[in-house]
């Protein structure tokens, strides 16, 4: 049975997958974009003929968690495919007063399992920066006994990004041998960076970017202090590119400076500005500044997404691979052991520029 941390069930504590302030995706009343996609896994649970694992790729904060927490209650409250429910259902909607419902939101389902980032009960300072093997194991258990109510068996992996090599050989096995009636969903911000083995056992699912008008109805909806931003929300929801995680961030007072920040320093890649990436690195760097960390090495990789999809030699294109994984490796390093992360966003941007000349 899947629970969150006693500091969490409290309200002490920032879950891993919801970002601070907001609603976690297993409130959402509803979706908001991405019909097609809810059609499809609709329509592969009516078929009978259901995959075992999906996963669901697509940028951060467009919906993916929202579309598997949907996908997660409809199983568990109908678990009969050729039920009339089912045959009927428009889309993945379940009533709110289904009991399925009041148990996914306390986590208390005895059938489910979420598989994020744990809470460090040991420093008390937040999340752990990966997904230990211990997690999958203790998390996946019930894919090794019989179902408590004789139905699916449903896992949700939040995300991908976040398991180590460990864990995700861990997770390979449960997917490669999974008992009957066994749905996991697995979530994955770049598709690429999930382990091959993985991904080949998986039914891919794609979600595109929201646009703006679906970001600032979906922000509006989240209540205060959110909907409260008035005109703020339509400018922070063009921004976004799709992400209603990257509106929040624009949103909150606090990021707006450092957004602006980020988004000078990568417009100046690949040559770059020393002062201005000393002072980007010293801001989020400091204490307390992790989500702000996190949004800087995101905007790092997604300037390598963008510079490996122009036209580029042979040459050209090694070379960004070669710095998303030495990036990559760095800072997974730097949140594995607690490094300083100051020196490595310095580090990155060293190497990037010194490959200047090839890419720019």
């Amino acid at each position: 049975m899947s629970r969150a941390p006693k500091k969490e069930r409290d309200g002490e504590a920032q879950e891993s997958d919801a970002f601070a302030g907001a609603p976690h995706p297993r409130l959402a009343p509803r979706l908001v974009g991405h019909a097609a996609a809810e059609a499809e896994m609709l329509g592969a649970y009516r078929s009978g003929r259901l995959a075992h694992a999906w996963l669901i790729g697509g940028g951060e904060g467009i919906g993916k968690a929202t579309l598997a927490w949907r996908f997660a209650r409809f199983v568990l409250a109908y678990p009969d495919p050729k039920s009339p429910e089912v045959l009927a259902a428009r889309d993945l909607s379940v009533p709110a007063h289904h009991p399925v419902v009041r148990q996914l939101e306390a986590l208390s389902h005895p059938d489910f399992a979420l598989l994020r980032r744990a809470w460090n009960e040991k420093t008390g300072t937040g999340p752990y920066t990966e997904i230990r093997v211990d997690d999958v194991r203790e998390e996946m258990r019930i894919f090794h006994f019989s179902s408590a109510f004789g139905g699916w068996r449903v896992a949700i992996v939040d995300s991908a990004d976040d398991l180590n090599r460990n864990s995700a050989n861990a997770l390979l096995k449960i997917i490669e041998e999974p008992p009957p009636k066994s749905l996991i969903l697995i979530l994955a911000h770049r598709m690429g960076a999930v382990m091959p083995t993985i991904r080949s056992r998986c039914r891919r699912l794609l979600l595109e970017p929201l646009s703006a008008a679906e970001v600032t109805e979906i922000v509006d909806g989240l209540g205060p202090p959110w909907s409260q931003a008035g005109a703020g929300i339509a400018a922070a929801a063009a921004k976004s590119n799709g992400s209603v995680r990257e509106a929040l961030r624009r949103l909150e007072p606090a990021s707006q400076t450092v957004g602006a920040m980020i988004e000078t320093a990568i417009a100046r890649l690949p040559k770059g500005n020393a002062r201005l990436n000393l002072r980007l690195a010293d801001v989020v760097s400091a204490r307390g500044a992790e989500e702000h960390f996190e949004r800087l090495m995101l905007a790092l990789y997604d300037w390598l997404e963008g510079e490996a999809k122009k036209p580029s030699s042979p040459a050209r294109l090694e070379a960004i691979a070669d710095l998303w994984s030495v990036i990559r490796a760095h800072a997974r390093e730097a949140n594995a052991l607690n490094l300083d992360k100051r020196a490595t966003l310095m580090a990155a941007f060293e190497e990037i520029a010194t490959r200047a000349a090839l890419l720019g």
